[in-house]
């Protein structure tokens, strides 16, 4: 028997072990591993699974491998990929060119936007998987530095050397497992969406973009004339891409809001370590149940709340502008009224997989205060015209706050030009009477000495 090289290390023998465990020579059932992974245990799941796994091993480089999120959204997608006919795709091209020109009459912002993308599920998944990933990404690198630690600490004396120098597998490992996790729900997601902007935040980058099979699928719920629920679509996914394509720096304001309140997410040390003292490696379900249920992710920090409340607000704002634009736009629509207000409970309620994301991530892409937000647009536009409304996108500084969507008397005040001034303004004004009065200070004393 050949004996093994002196300067072997701890962590090639970890890995040999988990390697031994994925081939099936250890405790590790295939099957229960998938159930961890948030997979199905038939063959082709397992054997991807396990090729996944085995190159998380194989990485030399530290940090999470998102490509497995990618490989495994297409696998669900491919379940089900759905199809669409030519006649099909013609009809809801033909009603975006409707919606189209009928969104001109309600608004004059991101007219030079581009026409709508037809996608399918699978296209839906590849264009918009960086954005889910930016939006993990924090919490994914905390799970699996909070899971290594934990292993590290509550591992048996014999284990700790091995252990010390693993670092980077276990979290290759982990993370791979959670970008699994992730590529699940979004392969899930793309079964519900019907349109770009569905979630309020900007998945696609100056895009509109419908997905025909899921419309479909959503007007045959309806019982309302599918040719009438592919123009409100159309309308309202226009009105959304028209926005971002007008207000340029409001993508990059989003997403940097929810990177900041995802970067706030700590993970229950306590509970992690109540898992690692019991881990059973032939039993990962306890690992799947931990990450899928949010039971790591604390209750939020008062930081966390303020932040999320900041980005809720946005959300909000967005989202009600394009509800509104959207109501006026599709007016000739005999059942405008009927399809709005389907898609506001569809969306207030959110679907299985949009549910999955919210205690993966802990995050809720739901929007909040979306009836408050419509009607503060639609007083606004009452007030001053949609033109004046609209200049409210044209610089971050102008956006109103949570407090103006419950009154938006000081909003209106001010794009009317009769508003209270600011403090920069009280300032400028103050300086200006002060020059005024000495001016006039200097006069008097010529007029006396003369």
């Amino acid at each position: 028997m050949p004996e093994e090289p002196e300067d072997r290390r701890p962590e090639d023998e970890l890995r040999e072990m988990l390697q031994q465990f994925l081939s099936g020579q250890g405790p590790i059932d295939p099957s229960r591993l998938a159930g961890a992974a948030g997979m199905p245990s038939d063959p082709a799941q397992l054997h991807a699974l396990m090729a996944q796994l085995q190159a998380a091993l194989a990485r030399t480089d530290d940090g999470i491998d998102w490509s497995a999120a990618q490989r495994q959204a297409a696998a669900v997608v491919q379940r089900d990929p759905g199809s669409v006919t030519t006649a099909e795709r013609d009809a809801v091209r033909q009603a975006a060119d409707l919606a189209a020109l009928w969104l001109s009459e309600t608004t004059e912002i991101g007219a030079a936007a581009g026409s709508l993308t037809l996608l399918s599920r699978q296209q839906w998944v590849d264009a918009t998987i960086p954005v889910w990933q930016e939006m993990s990404e924090p919490v994914a690198n905390s799970i699996a530095n909070a899971l290594t630690s934990a292993m590290q600490e509550h591992a048996p004396e014999e284990a700790q050397e091995m252990l010390a120098g693993a670092e980077r597998i276990l979290r290759n490992v982990g993370g791979t497992m959670f970008a699994m996790q992730l590529g699940n729900v979004v392969g899930q997601l793309a079964s519900e969406t019907i349109a770009g902007g569905d979630f309020g935040f900007p998945l696609l980058e100056d895009t509109a973009a419908l997905l025909p099979v899921n419309l479909r699928s959503a007007a045959e719920g309806l019982e309302i004339p599918e040719d009438q629920v592919r123009i409100w679509m159309a309308a309202r996914e226009l009105a959304h891409a028209r926005l971002f394509h007008h207000a340029r720096w409001l993508r990059l304001h989003v997403l940097s809001s929810v990177r900041e309140y995802a970067e706030g997410i700590r993970i229950d040390v306590e509970r992690l370590e109540e898992l690692a003292e019991s881990f059973d490696p032939s039993s990962p379900e306890q690992l799947r149940e931990a990450l899928g249920s949010g039971a790591l992710i604390p209750p939020k920090t008062p930081e966390q709340v303020e932040a999320l409340a900041r980005l809720e607000t946005t959300i909000a704002l967005i989202d009600g502008w394009v509800d509104a634009v959207t109501e006026a736009a599709t007016a000739r629509l005999p059942k405008r009224d009927a399809i709005a207000e389907t898609v506001r409970r569809r969306r207030a309620t959110g679907g299985p997989a949009e549910k999955a994301f919210g205690t993966l991530v802990g995050l809720e892409i739901r929007p909040r205060r979306l009836r408050e937000a419509a009607a503060f647009w639609h007083a606004v536009t009452d007030a001053v015209g949609p033109e004046v409304r609209d200049s409210l996108w044209d610089q971050p500084d102008l956006m109103p706050g949570s407090a103006d969507i419950d009154d938006p008397s000081r909003v209106i005040a001010r794009l009317r030009g009769v508003g209270e001034l600011d403090e920069m303004d009280l300032a400028l004004q103050e300086l200006l009477d002060d020059a005024e009065r000495g001016t006039g200070e200097d006069e008097a004393g010529g007029a006396e000495q003369r």
